[in-house]
């Protein structure tokens, strides 16, 4: 169907290679147009003010349910003027016993235009449709909630 190519680049910049050392700071190329300052964790000897696996591992999931939330809704003639989520990751042991984001917590609100809201109900299901429609969320093995309890505004 298609490709998406990155290109993750790293050296060594400490004089050491020694597991508390060395740098965890590298460079992130998404197909040449945008580049992106990548490390560990801090947890993980990494840098702080650079993004970590886990955080983007959360992003793409975050931002896949919300591209496809849009797409359901403006297909069902339902008009968003804002989507805001604060997506959580957690990460833990998964049941192997091994390291794992083992749930992502998604926290959705969003704003509808008035006269073009869904109800309630409605809501809910279109963001069930939105999950089961993520194509990250179908790719991987976590535990993905959709929190979308007393988010529902309409702009008036």
């Amino acid at each position: 169907m298609s490709e998406h190519v990155v290109t993750l680049n790293w050296t060594l910049q400490t004089e050491s290679f020694d597991y508390e050392a060395y740098n965890r700071t590298h460079s992130i190329d998404f197909e040449g147009h945008n580049r992106l300052c990548a490390s560990a964790a801090p947890d993980f000897h990494g840098d702080p003010s650079c993004v970590n696996p886990e955080q983007s591992f959360v992003a793409a999931l975050a931002s896949c349910h919300m591209l496809t939330f849009l797409a359901i809704a403006s297909k069902k003639k339902y008009v968003v003027t804002s989507y805001t989520d604060n997506a959580v990751g957690v990460l833990g042991k998964n049941a192997e016993g091994k390291i794992a984001i083992t749930r992502i917590n998604l926290t959705p609100a969003v704003t509808f235009a008035s006269g073009k809201a869904p109800d309630q109900d409605t809501f809910h299901l279109l963001h069930d449709r939105a999950h089961k429609g993520c194509f990250i969320a179908n790719s991987v093995a976590s535990c993905v909630k959709v929190a979308v309890e007393g988010t529902f505004t309409v702009d008036v």
